[in-house]
């Protein structure tokens, strides 16, 4: 990969402050899944939105690249692998500029292993951040250049906006009709694994990667009338492979004001949507009562500008 032009030829210029963001939450709103092509990859046809919850990353000046990890689900996720710190070292490679002398702390909120794009929400979260703070100048096109380099949702997750993806998830197309879609998220607590699941979908019945034609009205109510006829092709086979997923799909169609109850990529997270806000947050009271252990959240799925933008 050819390296990008930092703002200074000969240093890295550096902010004195920290700066933090919200690494959203990423949401499938219907996943079409074809066979496998020769190098083994998947192509899909989905149509993407951001929550409003997630974990926050916060990035400042130091000495060397650390990364520590707090939160309810941050236990075991500081090591070399995480995407974050690969991410940054890619940054570095891509910058001509070495390993980013940065401290990133991630608050991690969300479930791991759970559909929700935690990983690569971070690691986009941290690029962002680290092109902030060190003062760099470098074009979007070329930020997801490097977050393309830790998977195909990396460019995504960079952008967190509501888009149409394609392709391996990589081909985008903005959805800005997208309304904000008042929506419950609902994790039972199980993890699920992406391999296992895309390994169970090619032993079964394979669907196409088809991108269906959007909707006519983009009301909230039209949006989900138009959903309910679409599909997760993950969803059988995660559910096979973890059948708490059914219940906990079982729970959210049956939880007040829920008007449709799908699965979020491979799992294990589900996700409601309901017609108001109002109806979301009863419908999670409601879920949070009946499976106290579980990770439930009221939230706004798409609508508006991204969640990082303010931020920055």
């Amino acid at each position: 990969m050819p390296r990008l032009r930092p703002a200074s030829p000969t240093r890295v210029m550096r902010s004195s402050d920290s700066a933090t963001v919200l690494a959203p939450a990423k949401i499938n709103l219907f996943l079409h899944v074809g066979a496998p092509d020769a190098e083994g990859y998947h192509p899909l046809a989905s149509l993407v939105a951001f929550a409003d919850v997630g974990d926050r990353v916060t990035v400042e000046p130091a000495g060397r690249l650390s990364l520590s990890v707090t939160g309810p689900f941050g236990d075991g996720l500081a090591g070399p692998d995480n995407l974050i710190l690969r991410a940054l070292r890619a940054f570095g490679e891509a910058t001509g500029t070495g390993e980013p002398p940065l401290k990133v702390t991630l608050d991690k909120r969300l479930p791991v292993a759970a559909g929700l794009g935690g990983g690569s929400s971070d690691a986009g979260a941290a690029l962002k951040l680290a092109r902030a703070v060190l003062k760099l100048d470098i074009e979007e096109t070329g930020l997801e250049a490097v977050a393309g380099q830790i998977g195909a949702d990396g460019p995504m997750c960079l952008r967190a906006r509501s888009a149409w993806a394609e392709g391996r998830g990589d081909v985008l197309t903005e959805a800005p009709d997208l309304p904000p879609l008042p929506a419950v998220l609902f994790n039972p607590g199980a993890p699920s694994s992406t391999g296992a699941v895309y390994r169970a979908y090619d032993d079964g019945p394979i669907n196409g990667a088809d991108r269906p034609a959007p909707p006519a009205d983009w009301s909230v109510a039209a949006v989900i009338d138009w959903l309910a006829a679409q599909r997760n092709d993950l969803e059988a086979p995660a559910l096979a492979l973890t059948p708490v997923i059914g219940q906990a799909l079982a729970a959210m169609a049956g939880a007040p004001g829920v008007d449709l109850a799908r699965m979020s990529g491979s799992g294990a997270t589900v996700f409601g949507l309901c017609r108001t806000v109002e109806a979301s947050e009863a419908a999670a009271r409601a879920l949070g009562a009946a499976w106290p252990q579980a990770w439930v959240r009221a939230t706004r799925l798409g609508g508006g500008s991204p969640p990082n933008d303010h931020a920055l």
